[in-house]
């Protein structure tokens, strides 16, 4: 077939751009044609939260990436519409995440399917984490726009059925997200220590990726907190890592931190994190902590995974779907003496125990995320 994805990739960052990539490789190895269409401009800059939208990593070789649309402009619209028509596109692909971009790719979609293009929504999201008065107006539109949906966690699935009569229900298929397996391979955790500057004899507490109020870094603090002052069985080796850029207020972490008194226990890598990096901050893992507030899926459990990490996440969304309790990390309460309990276990096991306990189970259990599940649904789902 020649499919189209519509969506974020290069030259903008960040996992949008990870997934829309690592999808277009997949379906080019399984003999299709792959073309991806992507914004001129994506956000206008007074909404976007971070430092830059933009990567500094050359055009990939690899892929046949068009920059045609506009997310505020309609005329692009059209004009991404006629260029996908254009392509001979059969089935087009569209990573949904926020209602603000449903105008923009729920016309595109409406567009080609008038044509007879089939299109499939891959969906982060339907209920945004951070929600506004307009959203349901916004979600509604898009996904009266699209054909067929393949849902990531279950509680999305649910989700998009609420926006669709009954007999649409079928519509959307579930389907996990699958690994993140392009940002290289492992590393020893000693070479990746060396290589972040970071001690080789303490137990790393990872927190990874944007940093916004629901995935409850203010939690993980006080749990870390807690566990480190603990009067009765004080955890010493601990160390907590922030990795990823701030898309909120920064400074309230740097007074909970004051107030807290873990000056000193936090080590802050607040810009962002290059794809060529990502490999050396999980390498030097021990933990991958999640303690969100909100969630459907995480992408960073994929990567958990891919580099064979065990997990903590807290119990929202979809999370304790992919992470089996016990078998390969905890899965939490949304608190803090739950997160506090959970670390105090794991960084009293030595490292023969985390692998007899996790990671022949995360080995097994990561087998069920290949991509090829993702696009063997996708395929299933639109004959």
């Amino acid at each position: 077939m020649r499919i189209g994805i519509l969506g974020t990739t290069w030259p903008y960052r960040g996992g949008l751009t990870a997934f829309n990539e690592r999808l277009a490789r997949q379906f080019a190895a399984e003999g299709n044609e792959v073309e991806i269409f992507t914004f001129t401009m994506q956000y206008p800059d007074f909404l976007f939260p971070g430092k830059t939208q933009y990567s500094d990593t050359p055009k990939p070789a690899d892929l046949s990436i068009t920059r045609t649309m506009n997310s505020i402009n309609p005329f692009t619209w059209i004009r991404t519409a006629r260029a996908i028509r254009k392509a001979g596109i059969e089935l087009l692909v569209i990573k949904f995440w926020i209602p603000l971009m449903a105008p923009c790719l729920g016309t595109i979609a409406c567009l080609c399917r008038r044509k007879g293009i089939r299109v499939v929504s891959i969906l982060d999201n339907v209920i945004p984490h951070e929600p506004h008065f307009w959203d349901k107006w916004l979600i509604r539109y898009f996904i009266g726009s699209v054909d067929r949906f393949i849902a990531m966690s279950e509680s999305v699935q649910k989700d998009c059925r609420m926006f669709l009569p009954a007999q649409r229900h079928d519509s959307v298929a579930f389907n996990p997200h699958p690994l993140y397996d392009n940002f290289g391979q492992a590393v020893s955790k000693a070479e990746a220590r060396q290589h972040l500057n970071l001690p080789q004899d303490k137990t790393i507490l990872l927190f990874f990726g944007f940093i916004r109020d629901y995935k409850g870094l203010d939690l993980l603090m006080k749990a870390y907190a807690k566990t480190i002052t603990n009067h009765q069985s004080p955890i010493t080796n601990l160390l907590l890592v922030v990795a990823g850029e701030f898309y909120n207020n920064g400074a309230q972490y740097g007074e909970l931190e004051k107030e807290l008194g873990l000056k000193g226990t936090i080590e802050w890598r607040t810009d962002f994190i290059p794809d060529d990096q990502v490999r050396y901050y999980f390498s030097a893992a021990d933990l991958i902590v999640q303690p969100y507030k909100t969630a459907t899926q995480s992408g960073v459990t994929q990567i958990a995974y891919h580099f064979e990490r065990p997990m903590l996440v807290t119990r929202v969304g979809g999370l304790a779907e992919i992470v089996p309790n016990g078998k390969v990390g905890y899965v939490c309460e949304v608190n803090e003496d739950d997160i506090a309990q959970a670390i105090s276990s794991f960084a009293q096991m030595d490292t023969k125990q985390r692998d007899e306990l996790f990671l022949k189970n995360i080995q097994k259990e990561k087998q069920k995320y290949a991509w090829s599940r993702m696009t063997e649904k996708i395929y299933d789902n639109t004959k």
